[in-house]
């Protein structure tokens, strides 16, 4: 398994390119099918932009991404690390996709396409920290 590189930086929308950037960069040599990049880019984005909106509300706050390349079985590991108010956005109920779009409730679809689109996402509140792990196999 390759050691995990991380970059931390101000949670805010305007920062984004660079998160995906150091994604990139991390599965530059690796053999990743179109549909998986895709699929990782739409969960980062996700992921990301609700820390930079909600986590820390005015005051602002930083976030930090790990990566690292996983080879038993192959895959990528996103941990996603804020300091904000304590959020386990997997405990949302799922979206009720039968309803009308007015009918539904505002929130809860991104992160279930992220569950959607990874192999595994996991959450944890340790140490004052907001952890999300997401794995994708390839």
């Amino acid at each position: 398994m390759e050691s995990a590189k991380e970059i931390s930086l101000a949670a805010t929308v305007e920062n984004l390119p660079l998160v995906n950037e150091f994604v990139e960069t991390l599965l530059a040599e690796e053999m990743v099918s179109a549909k998986a990049q895709m699929q990782i880019e739409l969960s980062v984005e996700e992921v990301f932009v609700n820390i930079a909106n909600y986590a820390y509300g005015e005051a602002g706050g930083k976030a930090t991404v790990q990566g690292k390349i996983l080879n038993e079985p192959a895959g990528l590991e996103l941990v996603f690390i804020d300091g904000g108010q304590p959020y386990d956005p997997l405990s949302r109920e799922e979206p009720d996709l039968e309803q009308k779009m007015e009918d539904r409730a505002i929130g809860g679809l991104g992160i279930y396409l992220v569950k959607k689109n990874m192999d595994e996402v996991h959450y944890a509140y340790q140490q004052g920290k907001n952890i999300l792990t997401l794995r994708k196999y390839f």
